[in-house]
């Protein structure tokens, strides 16, 4: 099928994991926005990760209309999520302009991380707040998806819902979270020649489940591919996904942004 119609113009999509808070971004973050519009990227997360990082995406979701705000700890930064940090996270999850917690999970990737005890003990308590707040979770998972799945599993995550981020596993794994209720979320890597796994679970996944994210600034698609990703190219991510389902790019996009709304409970 073609990618494009001729007939109409391309459908609004939803960036739902970038990080404009990141120094790349952070100074001229109206330039990045308007670029993005110009492709018809009109709405997006923006997705905390720290102390820092989470004061920027609130700052940035009050000032522009379509970028909403997830706040939370990412796995490498939870050393200093202590008592302190949890207080002033539970207190930015009350802003209207959040829409989730994350990101948030597990990385066993990087041998100076925390210890799988000291994330896991992170990943929970963020996990209850969530459950607390009635919010869904961006879930984070490198090297661990075991361990991911069976955190997810014990807090019932189908309650109030959530995303695997940028999801690098298989059809085997995609199973496994799409049974827990968690959607999936597919970036600029499902555009590389060799992921053939990950192109594989895209597959499996239900339509009403799937979403889309550039991860800005890192996994840029091809024919990004190389150089600083920014939301503008989840444009390519989608015409990817499109081609690989034998859709359009506007049924993609049309579908991933209400899936988008659905899940992060977006009027």
């Amino acid at each position: 099928m073609a990618i494009y119609d001729p007939t109409k113009r391309p459908a609004d999509a939803f960036d739902t994991h970038t990080h404009l808070n990141d120094d790349r971004f952070w100074h001229d973050v109206a330039a990045y926005w308007a670029r993005a519009r110009e492709y018809r990227i009109v709405e997006m997360n923006l997705v905390g990760y720290d102390f820092e990082g989470n004061q920027r995406a609130l700052e940035i979701a009050h000032q522009f209309e379509g970028i909403h705000a997830i706040v939370g700890w990412q796995p490498e930064d939870i050393r200093q999520f202590d008592t302190a940090a949890e207080a002033t996270l539970r207190d930015q999850l009350a802003d209207p302009a959040v829409v989730g917690v994350g990101e948030m999970g597990l990385d066993y990737h990087w041998e100076e991380n925390p210890t799988a005890d000291e994330q896991k003990d992170a990943f929970k308590r963020q996990l209850a707040l969530a459950r607390e707040f009635k919010l869904p979770v961006t879930v984070h998972s490198r090297d661990a998806f075991e361990d991911t799945y069976a955190v997810l599993k014990e807090a019932n995550v189908a309650e109030f819902g959530g995303v695997m981020h940028s999801f690098t596993g298989g059809p085997e794994e995609v199973k496994r979270f799409l049974d827990l209720g968690m959607y999936i979320s597919f970036s600029g890597i499902v555009t590389f020649k060799k992921s053939e796994e990950i192109k594989a679970a895209l597959q499996v996944v239900p339509l009403d489940r799937l979403l889309v994210e550039t991860d800005a600034p890192f996994l840029a698609p091809v024919p990004m591919r190389g150089k600083p990703n920014e939301p503008m190219y989840v444009k390519y991510t989608i015409e990817s996904i499109a081609e690989q389902l034998d859709m359009t790019y506007n049924e993609v996009a049309e579908l991933t942004t209400a899936n988008a709304h659905r899940l992060w409970h977006i009027q």
